[in-house]
């Protein structure tokens, strides 16, 4: 399957290439895959693109943690609070409506053109998934679980720590992928509106410039740097949920 995998990947770059050659694309808004990954060889020897993927990555597990953090608390205390979650939804559910790529420059005036006004469009991303996921798993808690628990004594601390918790993070492992996805989308689309360094703010360079090749290179690399990210987290996925069926 993988050699199947690399073989489409290079049909896609070959189909390109002749495309492109044969002026069916014209080669000012489409690029050339040669120069394209030309550039991505010259960023990577001059070392450039690596001083960019850290901001990003930095970025990133900021945006994820501190989200994940922030959506776990929110969606614990909305799920054990039925009255405090009636009378949130509604700015719960607007604020979730609300295109949070509208907030990136409220931010940027906030925060700077640093990696913080980045890291809280990221976690503006990350809370809902891991909200919505978590309050889930508290509401939906079996009933039965919870009566023997109390008939064994358990107080309602102990009830947060043994039940409620481990039921809410199964459901933040299952949102994983989804989660590390918006953290990463928030760290680029704030570096595109934005920044100092970055693959956003590369790529936004190459914009300024009518750089195309450099747009898709960046591209690539952003794809490249996506798949690495989603690529670790099944492997930490793989170590937390263990039992799952396949």
């Amino acid at each position: 399957m993988v050699a199947l995998q690399i073989a489409l990947l290079f049909a896609a770059f070959a189909t390109w290439f002749a495309l492109v050659k044969l002026k069916i694309l014209p080669v000012f808004f489409f690029g050339d895959p040669v120069l394209v990954l030309q550039q991505i060889v010259d960023w990577v020897v001059t070392g450039e693109v690596f001083v960019h993927l850290a901001t990003t990555l930095i970025e990133t597990i900021l945006g994820f943690l501190i989200g994940i953090a922030f959506g776990v608390a929110g969606g614990v205390w909305l799920g054990l609070s039925p009255l405090t979650a009636a009378l949130l939804d509604p700015y719960i559910k607007a604020f979730n409506a609300m295109p949070r790529v509208v907030l990136g420059p409220i931010f940027i005036v906030w925060f700077g053109l640093g990696i913080t006004s980045k890291v809280v469009l990221g976690v503006t991303l990350v809370f809902f998934v891991v909200f919505f996921n978590v309050f889930q798993g508290v509401r939906e808690v079996s009933p039965v679980v919870l009566a023997n628990a109390r008939m064994l004594g358990a107080n309602r601390s102990q009830l947060l720590r043994t039940v409620y918790i481990p039921s809410a993070m199964s459901w933040v492992f299952s949102s994983l992928h989804m989660s590390v996805g918006m953290a990463f989308v928030g760290a680029v689309i704030g570096e595109y509106l934005g920044s100092s360094r970055g693959i956003g703010y590369l790529i936004l360079q190459a914009e300024s410039t009518f750089d195309v090749n450099a747009v898709f290179a960046g591209i690539l690399v952003l794809t490249v740097f996506a798949l690495l990210l989603d690529t670790s987290v099944t492997l930490v996925e793989r170590r937390l949920i263990v039992g799952r069926p396949t």
